[in-house]
């Protein structure tokens, strides 16, 4: 059966930097739209970065535009969230999620995707 697998969370200060991992098993990551969300208390889980099967293509949330970077590692069959410049109102549940289907090109709405981790908590103190 798919199971993603997030790492990598913690409590960091402000201006502080995280990566984030999302290993896989039961699917080729490679072959998959793949994408971190994230969700606080009382908020809906928003979409925050994505990447197409393929990887030739990346979706950014303008909120963490310039800061987070998404990437693969398709030796590992492991996915990466980079974190820099880590604000207060960064702090969330982060879920790592992949698309139903393989060679798609839908990985841009949330309802493209099927298989979720369990989320890795990650802090942002001022």
């Amino acid at each position: 059966q798919v199971r993603l697998v997030e790492s990598g969370g913690g409590l960091v200060q402000t201006g502080g930097s995280l990566r984030l991992s999302c290993a896989a098993s039961g699917l080729t990551t490679s072959r998959h739209g793949m994408g971190w969300f994230r969700q606080a208390p009382g908020k809906e889980r928003d979409l925050v970065a994505a990447i197409s099967w393929s990887g030739s293509s990346t979706y950014y949330a303008d909120s963490v535009k310039g800061r987070f970077t998404i990437s693969r590692d398709n030796a590992k069959n492991t996915v990466y969230l980079r974190m820099n410049s880590l604000k207060p109102e960064d702090t969330a549940i982060y879920y790592c999620a992949a698309t139903g289907t393989s060679y798609s090109s839908n990985y841009y709405l949330r309802n493209d995707y099927n298989y979720w981790g369990q989320g890795t908590q990650v802090t942002v103190s001022s």
